[in-house]
């Protein structure tokens, strides 16, 4: 397994995973994971269905605290910050930690509204209307809504509503962007506006993208995370095969399983 620090020596790690178990119930679903998150950087997620891949994303913003029979054993830190300590709310963890779900999900507001609610919510005293511009700035959707704030959020364009989404969450000053699967619903136009998207929010957010599509892995990530499965009492248990510069996992990695899943041959 790479060292990521060693791999991204000026890179400090954001999150850092030493360990990590996920259960549901009884059944350990999320085997022994160790990772650090460079800073600045895009990490992509990668394997096939049933690995843990979106179960580990949502770990880093406390999102599997929402179903019951989630557990977690190990040390996840974000910052050197225990981000399971007794003492840490998860709803400032969402704060700096945000995330664009695989569906384009914005409020049934306007689209000025949709920007502007997080903010509201966490108490945001300096302008509003700049800060909605600049947020729709970083998303690169100004130019195209600008003249239609006040429409609402739904009725824009997938691939519009979909950057609009992405706006939203980066007007709140998160410092990770999670990104599951955020192209999956895209037509190929949209999918290329977001990937372009992406490699310009990484200069100021560390980002970790989970996706199916090998090609969009090897496009707009600097660091690619292999998951595989092995299945223990019937049931599919995942690990993390192998961590590398995304360049080396798609043209020399070091597993076997990893150069048959970039080639397509499973998965």
């Amino acid at each position: 397994m790479a060292d990521e620090q060693a791999i991204f020596p000026d890179s400090e790690p954001v999150i850092d995973v030493e360990n990590w178990n996920v259960y549901y119930g009884d059944f350990l679903a999320l085997k022994g994971i160790f990772l650090k998150v460079p800073k600045n950087k895009v990490t992509a997620f990668i394997g096939p269905s049933g690995c843990g891949k979106s179960t580990l994303l949502r770990c880093f913003n406390r999102l599997n605290d929402l179903i019951p029979i989630f557990r977690a054993e190990g040390r996840m830190t974000y910052h050197d910050q225990d981000l399971y300590a007794s003492d840490v709310d998860p709803v400032q963890v969402r704060r700096r930690i945000g995330m664009v779900f695989q569906k384009p999900n914005p409020f049934p507001k306007s689209i000025y509204d949709n920007i502007a609610y997080g903010a509201r919510v966490n108490g945001y005293q300096g302008d509003m209307d700049e800060l909605v511009e600049r947020s729709l700035r970083q998303a690169a959707l100004w130019e195209e809504v600008k003249d239609k704030l006040k429409q609402s959020g739904t009725a824009i364009s997938g691939g519009q509503q979909q950057r609009l989404c992405i706006a939203r969450t980066v007007a709140v000053q998160p410092d990770v962007v999670l990104m599951d699967e955020p192209c999956a619903s895209l037509d190929p136009i949209s999918t290329l506006k977001v990937e372009e998207l992406i490699h310009q929010l990484k200069e100021n957010y560390t980002i970790i993208i989970v996706t199916h599509n090998m090609q969009q892995a090897s496009r707009v990530a600097d660091l690619t995370a292999f998951f595989n499965v092995q299945v223990v009492d019937g049931k599919r248990q995942g690990y993390l095969a192998e961590v590398d510069r995304t360049e080396v996992i798609f043209q020399n990695p070091k597993e076997e399983a990893t150069q048959q899943y970039v080639s397509g041959r499973f998965g």
